[in-house]
């Protein structure tokens, strides 16, 4: 199996991108949609947050993790589908709170700038797939609580 597909155990090298340790690929994308499989260990999770630009839906491959949005949190079962509309009421979290890791895929739009908060943290990040004045793409973290 190539890492293209959602059942290979071969993963992106990079930084970690859940905010508490968890493991990606990049599945095959164009401009405007793409897919990432993400898989969290026991106890590991994605910091809650909410994008202003882009859409996304969240597909349950395996194990049950527990999603958590601005209705409460609740465990989600193997092959169930959410959807994060952009703005605060797509807010999410995802945590790994069983002792199995849980794998899923997330299909976003791919907005191009994008701001995304993360009220947990009190930080606002904008960032674009563009170069910037310092010559690297855009990648701000503005701390609203100083």
């Amino acid at each position: 199996m190539g890492d293209d597909n959602v059942w290979s155990d071969e993963w992106d090298d990079a930084d970690d991108w859940s905010g508490g340790g968890g493991r990606s690929k990049r599945l095959p994308r164009g401009t405007s949609l793409g897919a990432s499989v993400y898989e969290l260990g026991p106890g590991n999770f994605v910091v809650y947050h909410f994008h202003h630009g882009s859409e996304e839906s969240m597909v349950v491959l395996r194990g049950r993790p527990t999603l958590r949005t601005d209705d409460g949190t609740r465990t989600l079962a193997e092959g169930e589908v959410v959807h994060f509309p952009a703005g605060p009421d797509g807010a999410h979290g995802v945590s790994n709170e069983t002792d199995e890791p849980v794998r899923f895929v997330m299909v976003s739009t791919l907005v191009s700038p994008e701001v995304v908060e993360y009220p947990d943290l009190g930080q606002i990040t904008a960032q674009a797939r563009t170069g910037s004045q310092t010559g690297e793409r855009l990648w701000l973290i503005h701390d609203v609580k100083d």
